[in-house]
């Protein structure tokens, strides 16, 4: 107790500058959390990947189309336990500011390979029986103020023309991670539709995917799937959900790597803040180490005078900054919910902010400890007065 009161008090000594310097610290910390938090999210598809879902696409991109003669001899493969294929559709709602995910999907087998879309009996029913029937996530309702029974018409951009939707069922996400900003409709719908107005892009589909029972099964299947198809004018390739959702983030991972990068780069700069202080600090109290000295005190006992006030005020900003970072996490939820799933600060993040912490104190520390460890007792006291 005797020596937390020696570090309290050499602390508040200064109370502007070590208010200043914790408030540095607090905004850090907090910056730093909430930017490895915003990293984190572009991952957050490929961590609620099922490792007994696979997709098949295209093998030369996405953007090219699959027959849909394919899903029967896919079915025949050994260990395909179920498949569904869809298009991502890309419509606009009202104009493009107010866009959000859309896909045309087949609507039994794509909720029962997707359990994580919680849907009731009676609208899932509701949904599989009306060809022009929707469902959207709870999200996604919220924002544009959507019941049940209401028309919706979105804008086609990979299929032009306005299409008319009716909602008929509302999911809601299986965990808080869970995607809950899309709209799924009717494959049937989208390509009965095509058969009318473009033949030649009818009764083609965008990917497959595939339910198998064990994940060990996985190299096999995908390899067996390929084998079926190669040498065809469509050839495929077909890899795990995760390795599928993996392809989307790498297309942004400069974008992630910067944000990461500036998150390492507030913690130097905080750090060089500290020390920065701290030398300060140790400058105005040599004379008080020279007393000390005199009196018998070890340089070991200095040493931890200067690293116990240095790791205080680190560690106080620290703590402030963790504790500031959950409610300014909910705030940063709450505004840009429409873009991201959730915004869950992870533990391993806090753990990050909490060695930081120690790490800022420590080195800021050092410096300064060195220079009142090796200050001569005459020359100390020179400084007095």
């Amino acid at each position: 107790m005797f020596i937390l009161k020696i570090f309290f008090r050499n602390a508040l000594s200064h109370r502007l500058r070590t208010g200043l310097t914790i408030l540095g610290i607090t905004i850090a910390i907090l910056a730093f959390g909430l930017l490895r938090t915003v990293a984190g999210l572009w991952h957050i598809g490929v961590e609620r990947s099922l490792a007994t879902r696979l997709v098949t696409r295209n093998a030369i991109s996405l953007v090219f189309s699959l027959p849909i003669s394919y899903y029967d001899r896919i079915r025949q493969v050994p260990g395909v336990k179920s498949v569904s294929y869809g298009n991502w559709f890309g419509g606009v709602y009202i104009d493009e500011k107010y866009f959000f995910a859309n896909e045309a999907i087949e609507p039994q087998s794509f909720l029962e390979l997707y359990p994580e879309f919680i849907l009731s009996d009676d609208q899932k029913q509701a949904f599989i029986h009306d060809r022009k029937g929707c469902i959207v996530g709870k999200k996604l309702a919220s924002r544009y103020g959507w019941k049940l029974g209401d028309q919706l018409i979105l804008k086609g951009t990979i299929f032009p023309g306005q299409w008319e939707f009716v909602l008929r069922g509302i999911f809601r996400g299986a965990e808080k991670s869970t995607e809950e900003r899309v709209l799924f409709f009717h494959w049937d719908y989208l390509n009965e539709t095509l058969k009318k107005t473009v033949p030649r892009r009818a009764d083609q589909v965008g990917f497959y995917i595939i339910g198998i029972d064990k994940p060990e099964q996985a190299a096999q299947v995908s390899q067996d799937v390929d084998r079926l198809f190669k040498n065809s004018l469509a050839e495929t390739l077909t890899e795990t959900e995760k390795a599928f959702q993996l392809g989307f983030a790498s297309m942004t991972g400069a974008i992630m790597v910067a944000i990461q990068i500036v998150s390492y780069v507030v913690i130097v700069i905080i750090m060089a803040v500290v020390a920065n202080t701290m030398a300060m600090t140790a400058r105005e109290r040599i004379g008080q180490y020279a007393i000390f000295k005199t009196m018998g005190f070890k340089g070991y006992h200095i040493a931890g005078m200067v690293f116990g006030e240095s790791l205080l005020i680190s560690i106080t900003g620290c703590i402030c900054g963790i504790l500031l970072t959950f409610p300014a996490g909910h705030l940063f939820g709450d505004l840009l919910g429409d873009y991201l799933p959730s915004f869950e600060v992870k533990q391993s993040t806090i753990y990050m902010d909490l060695g930081f912490g120690v790490l800022v104190g420590i080195v800021a520390g050092i410096f300064p400890t060195v220079r009142a460890v090796k200050i001569r007792i005459a020359d100390g006291l020179r400084r007095i007065g």
